[in-house]
């Protein structure tokens, strides 16, 4: 009798055991290449989750798994009340894929297998193992005092930015100006000079046209004499 007893103590222990063993360990499901695997993940709002999955194919030759060669593979997250897709891309064999959850909800999880070997009569597809850790990450909420702060001081920050800008545009506006202002003082200035020599030359040929004209009276005034 007291045998008897121990047996199912022993039994419900092995179990609870074995339960707490399957707890912990990484998480892997099996299906056949070509068909389609989803669960689902009860996620609160503003939640970022980060995937990390590799696939293996089984080998009848070598008798093991192996990395797989002619399987594509799809992903797809979207959230099952308002039908929003969050991750709709390829991804190769070992990955990752990563979302936030905008809406608190059922999100549903879709790996997506396509078989592009070639397949004979009678000939079945291969076998397929997933290995998947999903992290889901703390909410993070966008309207929290700390963000705004930060917003704000970004704000701040670019529009001083943005005023010193506004200053190097006038400061390099009124060089310009200077610069134009003594261009054209100096092309005045050059001309005045130009014309003064001018004028100059022209009165020192007058003088001279004088002076001999008045030499060439003085002797025929003095010829006469």
């Amino acid at each position: 009798m007291g045998y008897a007893r121990r047996v199912p103590s022993l039994l419900w222990l092995t179990v609870f055991i074995l339960t707490l063993a399957k707890s912990v360990a990484p998480l892997y499901f099996y299906f056949e290449a070509g068909t389609n695997k989803c669960f689902y993940e009860q996620l609160p709002a503003d939640t970022i989750v980060v995937g990390h999955y590799y696939l293996e194919e089984w080998d009848d030759t070598q008798s093991h798994f192996d990395i797989p060669k002619d399987v594509a593979l799809g992903i797809l997250v979207k959230h099952v009340d308002s039908d929003h897709d969050l991750v709709s891309s390829k991804g190769k064999s070992d990955g990752r894929f990563a979302f936030s959850s905008h809406e608190a909800g059922r999100h549903e999880i879709c790996f997506n297998t396509e078989y592009q070997g070639v397949r004979l009569p009678h000939q079945h597809t291969p076998e397929l193992r997933m290995h998947l850790d999903i992290i889901i990450g703390d909410s993070h909420r966008s309207n929290s005092v700390a963000d705004k702060e930060h917003a704000e001081d970004l704000l701040s920050r670019a529009r001083a930015l943005n005023a010193k800008m506004r200053d190097l545009r006038k400061e390099q506006q009124y060089q310009r100006e200077r610069e134009m202002e003594f261009r054209d003082l100096s092309e005045s200035t050059n001309a005045r000079v130009v014309w003064c020599i001018i004028l100059q030359m022209l009165v020192l040929l007058v003088c001279c046209l004088w002076q001999l004209v008045s030499l060439k009276l003085f002797f025929e005034d003095k010829k006469f004499r």
